[in-house]
Order: C-alpha cells, then sequence, then structure tokens
C-alpha cells in the first residue's frame, strides 16, 4: 500500500523525535482533564501519526493517480456558477467523509480538535498528491478554524477553561456546515490595482438604516473564490484626506459575506461571480473574480480592526503555502530521482554521472532544509497561539498564570513572525527551483506533458507569488530585523560578540561552521544598519541641532530612511534563511547526533552561499539608488 507518510524518512523522524510534542500536546487536550480527550502525550502523538498514516495513503493512493486527469480537465464556468472536475468533486467527497475539514476544529464542535501543526504536516502529504487541489482542501478546514478563531478573538464564543471545549460560537452554523463538505470560505482581499498595497482597497462597506452591513466592490484573484462564505476586507471609516491615517490600513475592517443563501432552485445570490481565471497551472483549484452589490455581511471583531485580523489568515497562509512548497518538491525530487535511476546513459544510470549525482543531492538536502524551518515556525505559531487562548480562558483569575502565559505567547509570537517570511520566502523559491531541476534531469521528455515534470513546474510557479510575494516576505523579514537592531542595539551587539567567540573557540567543528554563518548574517545586519544611519545623518543637513536627538532616534521612515536596505532585502533574507536553517539543524544534532551528517551536507552548500551574499550586501554597487534618486528628485520638480 503506497504512503506519502511512510517513505519519508525526515518527516517520520520529526513525528517521532524532532518535535517536541509535550506543550503542543498539553496546551491542545487542556491538561489532559478533558473527559473525551487524551489522557497522555504519547497518546495524542499516536492518534497525530495514525492522521498522517491515513492522509498520507489516501494522498498516495487516491488523489495522485487523477491529478494529471484533474489538471486537463480543470474547471468549469458556466451560468455564473463554478464547478470542480469530475474526479475532483469525488476527492472532495472524501475528504469530507474522512472527517479531514475539521482537523482542526475542536471535539464539541464536530473536528477532530488536532494542533494546527498538525494541518500543516498533513498539507504537505495532501500537496505531494497535488498542491491545487490542496489549496482548495485548505480552504475549508481552514476558514473554519478561522471562523471559531475570530469569534474567540472578538468574545463571541465560551470556552471552558477547564476542558478547552468551545460551548457556543458565533459562527457555529457555518462552521458544521463547512465540516460536512456543504460549503467552503475563501479569502478575500486583493482587488484590481491593489495587490500587496491593501492600503489601496476601495471596497467599501456601509452600515444601512437598519443595521446591516452592505459590502460594495470587486475581489480578483480569490482562491476558491466560488465558496459560499466569503472574508472580506473592506474600508469602513470616512476618509478626510490622503494625510489621514484612516485612509491606510487603520480605516479597514473585516465581514463573513455570504455569496448565496439556499441551495438548488431556492438558492438567493447575494454576490456574483464574475470569471475564472485560466491560469498556466493550480488547474484544479479556482480562481474567481466576485462582485459585491450592498451584499450582507457581518462584522468580525471591531471597526478598524480588519488588517490586524486579517494577519491571522495571511500569517497561516503563509506557512501553509512553506508546506505545500514541501509536498511539491517531495514530488519533484522523487519524480527526478525514479527517472535517472532508470534512464541509461554511456553505460549507465544517468543518477550515477556526477553533476545529476549533484542535483539529485542538492534537492534532498533542501527539501530537508526547508521542512526544518517550515515545521519549527508552524511549532512556534502554534504555541503562540495556544498559550494566547490559555492567558485569556484558562488563567481565570490567577495573576500569576496569566502573566506566565502571556510572556511564552509573545516569546513564541516572536519566533513565528521571524520564521514565517523565511519558510515562506525559502519554500516557495527553492519549489520552482526543484521543479525546473526535475524537468532538466527529464530532459526533452520533461518538456512532453506524458511524464508530470511541466505540471510540477507550472504549478510551482504560483508560491512565489501569492499569499505575499517573495519580495514582500523579504521586506518584512528586512524591516523586522532592522528595527529589532533599533530596539535593542546592546542584545545585537551582545549576539555578535557571542557568534564570533563560538566560531573561533567551539571545539565542534560543526558548531564553528554554524557561528561562522552567524557572524556572516550578523555583519551583513550591521553593514545595513551603519549604512543607513549614515544616509539618516546626511538628512540631518538643515535640521537645527535640538532636533538631532528626535529625527535621528525617533522619527524613522522606512519609506524614506531604509532605501538601501531595501535594495538588499532579498539578499539579506536569504542569508537569514541560512543563519536559521543551521541555527535549527545544530540544534537536532545537539539533541540527536543522527542529524549530524544533514547538517554537515547542508553546511557544504550554504557557506559559500552565505559568503557571496555577504559580499553583494557590504560591497554592492550604489548605482540603481542614485538613479532612482534622480528620477524621484525630477518628478518632484514637476
Amino acid at each position: 500500500m503506497a504512503s506519502f507518510y511512510k517513505d519519508n524518512a525526515d518527516l517520520q523522524w520529526y513525528v517521532d523525535h524532532g518535535i517536541d510534542w509535550t506543550p503542543v500536546a498539553e496546551l491542545a487536550e487542556a491538561g489532559f482533564r478533558h473527559p473525551d480527550g487524551f489522557k497522555s502525550t504519547e497518546e495524542a502523538v499516536q492518534f497525530y501519526r495514525d492522521v498522517f498514516e491515513l492522509v498520507g495513503t489516501f494522498s498516495a493512493e487516491k488523489i495522485a493517480p487523477v491529478a494529471a486527469e484533474i489538471d486537463r480537465e480543470g474547471v468549469h464556468f458556466d451560468a455564473g456558477e463554478v464547478k470542480l472536475a469530475a474526479p475532483a468533486e469525488k476527492i472532495m467527497k472524501e475528504v469530507a467523509k474522512l472527517g479531514l475539514h475539521g482537523l482542526t476544529v475542536p471535539r464539541s464542535l464536530g473536528g477532530m480538535g488536532c494542533p494546527l501543526l498538525v494541518y500543516m504536516i498533513a498539507s504537505e502529504l495532501l500537496a505531494r498528491g497535488d498542491v491545487s487541489l490542496m489549496s482548495h482542501i485548505g480552504f475549508c478546514g481552514g476558514m473554519a478554524a478561522a471562523l471559531m478563531f475570530y469569534s474567540i478573538m472578538e468574545g463571541s464564543a465560551t470556552v471552558d477553561g477547564t476542558t478547552g471545549d468551545v460551548t457556543t460560537c458565533r459562527f457555529d452554523k457555518e462552521i458544521k456546515e463547512i465540516l460536512a463538505g456543504k460549503a467552503w470560505g475563501s479569502m478575500d482581499l486583493t482587488e484590481p490595482d491593489a495587490g500587496s498595497d491593501l492600503a489601496a482597497l476601495r471596497t467599501r462597506a456601509v452600515l444601512d438604516a437598519e443595521g446591516t452591513w452592505r459590502v460594495t466592490g470587486q475581489k480578483i484573484f480569490i482562491t476558491s473564490g466560488h465558496a459560499k462564505y466569503h472574508i472580506v476586507l473592506a474600508r469602513t471609516e470616512p476618509v478626510t484626506s490622503t494625510d489621514d491615517p484612516l485612509a491606510g490600513l487603520q480605516g479597514l475592517s473585516l465581514f463573513l459575506v455570504p455569496a448565496f443563501s439556499g441551495t438548488g432552485a431556492r438558492k438567493t445570490w447575494h454576490a456574483t461571480f464574475d470569471r475564472v481565471e485560466e491560469k498556466l497551472g493550480h488547474h484544479g483549484s479556482p480562481t474567481v473574480a466576485i462582485t459585491f452589490t450592498d451584499s450582507p455581511g457581518q462584522l468580525i471583531g471591531q471597526r478598524g480592526e480588519g488588517f490586524k485580523q486579517m494577519l491571522l489568515l495571511m500569517n497561516n497562509a503563509r506557512l501553509a503555502v512553506a508546506f505545500e512548497s514541501l509536498g511539491l518538491g517531495e514530488a519533484a525530487y522523487r519524480m527526478a530521482r525514479d527517472y535517472a535511476a532508470e534512464r541509461m546513459s554511456m553505460g549507465k544510470s544517468i543518477d550515477r554521472h556526477e553533476l545529476i549525482a549533484e542535483y539529485l543531492d542538492g534537492m534532498r538536502t533542501d527539501l530537508q532544509a526547508m521542512r526544518a524551518v517550515a515545521i519549527t515556525g508552524a511549532w512556534h505559531e502554534e504555541l503562540s497561539r495556544r498559550y494566547q487562548l490559555a492567558r485569556d480562558h484558562a488563567a481565570g483569575d490567577d495573576d500569576v498564570a496569566r502573566a506566565r502565559f502571556d510572556k511564552l505567547h509573545k516569546k513564541h509570537r516572536d519566533r513565528a513572525r521571524w520564521l514565517t517570511p523565511l519558510a515562506k520566502y525559502q519554500g516557495s523559491e527553492k519549489a520552482v527551483e526543484m521543479a525546473r531541476m526535475a524537468l532538466q534531469i527529464h530532459g526533452g521528455v520533461g518538456y512532453t506533458k506524458e511524464y508530470g515534470a511541466e505540471k510540477l513546474l507550472r504549478d510551482a510557479l504560483v508560491f512565489p507569488i501569492y499569499e505575499g510575494t517573495s519580495q514582500i516576505q523579504a521586506l518584512m523579514a528586512m524591516k523586522d530585523t532592522l528595527g529589532g537592531i533599533l530596539k535593542n542595539p546592546q542584545a545585537f551587539v551582545r549576539r555578535t560578540a557571542q557568534a564570533r567567540w563560538r566560531s573561533l573557540s567551539s571545539r565542534d567543528p560543526l558548531e564553528r561552521r554554524v557561528a561562522k554563518i552567524q557572524s556572516q548574517s550578523l555583519a551583513a545586519q550591521q553593514h545595513l544598519i551603519q549604512r543607513t544611519a549614515t544616509d539618516k545623518i546626511r538628512g540631518l543637513a538643515g535640521v537645527p541641532v535640538t532636533k538631532w536627538a528626535d529625527t535621528f532616534l525617533k522619527n524613522w521612515d522606512p519609506k524614506k530612511d531604509f532605501a538601501f536596505a531595501r535594495l538588499h532585502a532579498e539578499r539579506l533574507t536569504r542569508l537569514l534563511i541560512e543563519e536559521a536553517t543551521v541555527r535549527i539543524l545544530w540544534g537536532q544534532a545537539k539533541r540527536d547526533p543522527s542529524r549530524r551528517e544533514l547538517l554537515a551536507r547542508y553546511l557544504d552548500r550554504a557557506e559559500p552561499t552565505a559568503r557571496d551574499l555577504l559580499e553583494r550586501i557590504t560591497n554592492g554597487s550604489d548605482r540603481l539608488l542614485g538613479e532612482l534618486s534622480a528620477g524621484d528628485d525630477e518628478a518632484a520638480q514637476g
């Protein structure tokens, strides 16, 4: 019996050894106090393992065999309705029967009550079968879990602090409908002329005389946008001028808007599906343009909190893309490896030729590195959310417990915030690289549709684009990294000194190599900060001396003051990924000596890359910045 879980030794290592399940299981099971829940970490992890085996087998035996057919048939748009390919519809019904839509929804609402981390690992397994179908599956259970969490955040859900049960939930009806496979949801953010720049959104929501919110506007490029339930970001606050803070992100609010109500002949439409995009890849996943016209919606949370609430969805979605990238990367690597082992050339199989052997070794190593960063990021995101819930609901009147949970929440939140853009960037870019390499290894037949390598490349190309482009991830990573240095320069100096000392003095050669890459990353960060500060000092010309402190220490404008850092944002992000990866793998090697081989193998690739990135950052040309500055001056003059 084929299984995408049982044939993956690295993934099994994480489930059996690499993940610290104890805090995850304890928090998910409310300290094992629930009468119907698991009574120990071991019992919970065995259930998670059973889920992975179920999903891994389902993906290998049910999804993968029909992936090519789903790709060929695509989706159909007829008379305003969107239909999946017949084999995709069948798969979705089977997914619902297996209960996978409720994987992370509490048992009290009809779900399995699994941690988010379990969902993410299951996403990798499903994506290996067909990533386009995986993305549609994700907008079922994922939206159900999001609605539940929004209800908890806004205080419209009742949570039993002892058992962790959500006993009442504002969106109970919608969640149960999704879990039954009768509906799904979508995240509606993008508009014409408003992609990454959410402050430019034009969709509006107004409160009518009867107290009902009415949403009007068009959303485009909406994954699974033929959904019944749409989580829509819209502008609610009146804007007095372009300088008004409400003209930006602060004037946005979030809404739950049904596209229709009823079924069949009794269906009443509240929105219009305009078209289905004809895409290069992801043919099993509908990408829809939808227009809302005075569509009734429910405000989620408070007015003006839309952007903050949207980040909950975006952070989870970006981690999910990292795991989707892993699934596709595994498919590409194994397809290339198996073909190379059979394809004979010059008296031996091509996997024995040095060039191809190195390609395959690099793909295997990159997959293990990607998984290390993605799982670590998801683990921290999991604990961040769980400790937040524990603080707000399990601590009760115990101020000491509340303070402890809050400290743990912030610790894991900060780690997840640091790793999420790195995981999304790394996964997206490497998936494209590996799919491209798989096609190349197949040679001429890879360019045909017979073997499936070209499908993987077409599907992979969207990863660096959707759920926040790679460039947006790089800018986020750069801003947070340099902003953290400005907030606490003393801690940065300590980290720099410690890394340099370990790179010279550690008795373990692997630790010295890890510390060397960390030192190179910190050196790049120091150079960017120093250059940014130098440019800021130059900008003090004409500013009274009495205002220098405020201008330099407080009034930092990322749009004006970080031009040099923005130029190198992607290089810095790639260097941060190398640093994060070797640090994570070093931590694994200290706990389990069997991981030393992986760390050494990855370091062989990371060391020349880190040296090159540092060189490019510290000795790059300013020519382009000068040209851009001159162009801005000309535009300002008229």
